[in-house]
């Protein structure tokens, strides 16, 4: 398969996990995190509502790249990300959706700590863009928005260093984690709101399937990570939803393709 072909499909894999995410349907606490219950949504019924598909199903234009779990996990999808990037050619900007899907395929978690461990780091990936976005934006609903996220994750990333230094002492939290989103610090006023938006959709994504594979795979080992968990896959899911609506009420731009265009022709 040409490079081409592999960056439009791709594309089309995160397309379809940002459907899933921002498309309205509630998302049940002790469910799949791709199982969405939502009579609008009928694709095939199942007990208690209506399951959207696997994420198997969803990311089947890949072929054989990974399996996908019962908890969601992503399999070995970041192999896609060297096959080269989305570059200036969709809505992905610098990043890219190859590159993010690759740094999505590392957040699968086996474990409470490796959950608590590979969180902070992407909390304080959050942060600092959400700094850089209030300093630099001029609209005042970003700023406010960039402002709750400073003020919930730093809050959130003292509860996960004081767990881990109170249950594992002697272990080695250090991890090795990949950036999901571009350099914003060259950007200001709409430029850098768009390019935010645009990339903190899908890095909202890897802590709402972290936090579900922790819930739905039952592999907290203290009862207070669950409500914990919870709380940041809720809240995290109805900021996706909010960001996509100002991605395209502000810039034309879909969460779900958007206007740029994946040729897969050769």
């Amino acid at each position: 398969m040409s490079n081409r072909k592999m960056i439009a499909a791709g594309a089309a894999a995160l397309t379809g996990a940002l459907a899933l995410a921002v498309g309205g349907v509630a998302l049940a606490a002790d469910d799949n995190p791709w199982e969405m219950h939502n009579a609008d949504h009928p694709h095939t019924a199942s007990e208690g509502g209506y399951h959207m598909g696997s994420m198997a199903e969803m990311y089947a234009p890949m072929g054989q790249m990974g399996s996908v779990g019962q908890t969601g996990t992503m399999g070995q999808m970041g192999t896609m990300s060297q096959t080269g990037n989305m570059g200036q050619t969709g809505n992905m900007g610098q990043m890219g959706a190859m590159g993010q899907m690759g740094s999505m395929a590392e957040m699968n978690v086996a474990d409470e700590f490796e959950y608590l461990t590979m969180m902070i780091p992407h909390h304080e990936e959050a942060i600092a863009a959400a700094i850089i976005l209030r300093d630099g934006t001029e609209n005042p609903e970003m700023r406010s928005f960039a402002e709750d996220i400073i003020e919930t994750q730093s809050n959130e990333l003292v509860q996960m260093e004081d767990w881990l230094a109170t249950w594992y002492p002697e272990r080695d939290t250090t991890v090795d984690y990949t950036p999901m989103m571009r350099d914003l610090s060259g950007l200001s006023g709409d430029s850098l709101d768009q390019a935010f938006l645009e990339d903190m959709i899908p890095h909202h994504m890897a802590a709402v399937m972290m936090s579900q594979q922790l819930i739905s795979g039952d592999l907290a080992d203290h009862d207070e990570v669950v409500p914990f968990a919870e709380t940041i896959r809720d809240n995290q899911r109805a900021e996706i939803m909010q960001m996509a609506g100002w991605l395209t009420d502000w810039f034309g731009v879909s969460a779900m393709g958007g206007h740029g265009s994946f040729d897969a022709q050769e």
